[in-house]
């Protein structure tokens, strides 16, 4: 007996369907070979944040560190990207304060140094770090560290000299090193 054409014709379509959709069937992340090196196709990552306790703790306790030392400035803490998390402005700090707080902050937390260390290294003659926008090589840039990796940035600002703006931005961090790890 023969087969038609007509039913061989679907037969065959169907047979050829199904090993391709045998060769295209997905599998779940977890059904799938493990990767030899995991952590190079990792999509997502895990970083630590300063919680919003710690940034209080901090910005309270530089700023009862300017009231102690008679400075009226500002305190800005950014997180590791440079966004603002909290700007606490004293009283009768300048409209300059909060700025250049926020940008000592910024290259703190952008180069894991204090902004006075930073400073040193910058000369004329051509360009610098100290050219990329948002930065201040001025004192009052600290770093706020965990597990070896700067996580979030204090700034001051205000203060007659760098000097005694970093005095009050480490003073706010080590409010909270005692909690860092």
């Amino acid at each position: 007996m023969t087969t038609p054409a007509r039913t061989r014709l679907v037969a065959g379509s169907l047979a050829g369907l199904a090993i391709m959709a045998g060769a295209l069937t997905l599998t779940s992340p977890a059904q799938a070979a493990p990767a030899k090196n995991a952590r190079a196709e990792q999509a997502v990552v895990q970083t630590d944040v300063l919680s919003a306790d710690a940034a209080l703790k901090i910005a309270d306790a530089a700023m009862k560190e300017a009231v102690k030392q008679k400075q009226r400035v500002s305190v800005v803490i950014v997180d590791r990207s440079g966004a603002t998390r909290l700007v606490l402005k004293g009283d009768g700090a300048g409209p300059q304060t909060e700025e250049s707080a926020r940008r000592k902050a910024f290259t703190a937390v952008s180069f894991g140094r204090t902004t006075s260390e930073l400073g040193k290294g910058v000369t004329g003659g051509g360009p610098t770090i100290a050219d990329i926008p948002g930065t201040l090589f001025l004192g009052g840039g600290v770093p706020v560290a965990s597990g070896g990796a700067p996580i979030a940035g204090i700034g001051v600002g205000g203060a007659p000299s760098g000097d005694i703006d970093e005095a009050i931005a480490q003073a706010g961090l080590k409010a909270v090193a005692g909690q860092l790890r």
